[in-house]
């Protein structure tokens, strides 16, 4: 009988009972020889001498060439959460190790939740809120709906597509801009949108929706001159990375009143104390929850453990994440 690979989990303990509650714990176990504690620090860790693959999450450590060097069987790295950015990089792939993330089950809640935020913003939610808790009923001509209204979507990413596909389908006849270097006219009219640069993007938006990667050169793909592009009352909406968004530009654009913000994330995370976005009634500040969150978390862990089942069975890894990939992932 063929000897059971052996897995090491690499997650902070406090997540580990949400990513893997007991019943997916249970085919997990099935499936390979898990090792019961999970992982933080790769230091004094004696299982990586065994490890054929390893599970990871939130607060997993580099795999650093040392790490890799006291793993000589690992073959796979499966990540039950979104970005391996933190703690995979091209010395895994080098040793021909495979890497797999669970990015897709992470995309559905956080387009989701960019959808119920644009249509916050196309009813101007925010200013009509703060009205209303000064006592001021808008009348029907101040009423502003979602009919016809345009939305710039920046990055065609996984989460951008998506975001694109539901726009779409909702009745209100959004008319979808998009600006990505990486897709052409033809791809853009394909996807049922319009392509365009980023600058008139901005001049045409009524509410902007970032889902472009976090990179060396999306480094405040949102700056001051960008966002002074925008038309008066329009919404940016970020649930991507905030080092997209020039966060000072943006706080004197909403300070004014003429730009309204939803920000999922901001740079830097969190902000301040005293910070001023904190005190603006035209923007919205949640801690990084578009993302699975509570007891969507068992959506990574069971996309995880589908990943195991596969590799264990000599299938395609679903979620597969290939060295090239880095340049341009979140």
């Amino acid at each position: 009988m063929a000897e059971r690979q052996k897995l090491v989990l690499a997650m902070r303990p406090d997540i580990l009972d949400l990513v893997l509650p007991a019943p997916l714990r249970a085919r997990l176990d099935a499936l390979v020889d898990v090792h019961p504690e999970p992982v933080t620090d790769w230091d004094g860790c004696d299982r990586l001498a065994t490890a054929d693959l390893l599970l990871t999450g939130w607060g997993c450590p580099p795999l650093d060439a040392a790490a890799l060097d006291r793993a000589p069987r690992l073959a796979a790295v499966v990540h039950a959460a979104g970005t391996v950015k933190g703690h995979v990089g091209p010395e895994v792939w080098q040793r021909g190790i495979a890497v797999s993330s669970a990015a897709d089950a992470n995309a559905a809640p956080v387009i989701e939740f960019t959808l119920a935020t644009v249509w916050l913003a196309a009813r101007r939610t925010l200013g009509v809120s703060a009205a209303y808790r000064r006592g001021v009923l808008p009348t029907y001509g101040d009423r502003r709906g979602a009919d016809g209204a345009v939305v710039g979507v920046i990055g065609a990413s996984r989460i951008g597509r998506g975001v694109i596909a539901r726009l779409l389908a909702a009745p209100a006849g959004f008319r979808v801009l998009l600006a990505d270097p990486y897709v052409g006219a033809d791809e853009a009219a394909a996807l049922g949108v319009e392509a365009t640069d980023l600058d008139d993007l901005c001049r045409r938006s009524d509410i902007v929706t970032v889902h472009a990667p976090d990179l060396p050169e999306t480094h405040h793909l949102l700056d001051a001159r960008r966002l002074a592009l925008l038309p008066d009352g329009a919404a940016v909406i970020n649930t991507a990375r905030g080092r997209l968004v020039d966060t000072d530009a943006l706080t004197l654009e909403c300070a004014a009143g003429r730009v309204d913000a939803y920000l999922d994330v901001t740079e830097p995370e969190p902000l301040p104390a005293g910070h001023p976005l904190y005190g603006l009634r035209n923007v919205l500040l949640t801690p990084h929850i578009a993302g699975c969150q509570g007891t969507e978390v068992r959506r990574l862990g069971a996309y995880a453990v589908d990943e195991v089942a596969r590799w264990i069975q000599g299938e395609p890894l679903r979620g597969a994440v290939h060295a090239d990939d880095l340049a341009r992932i979140a």
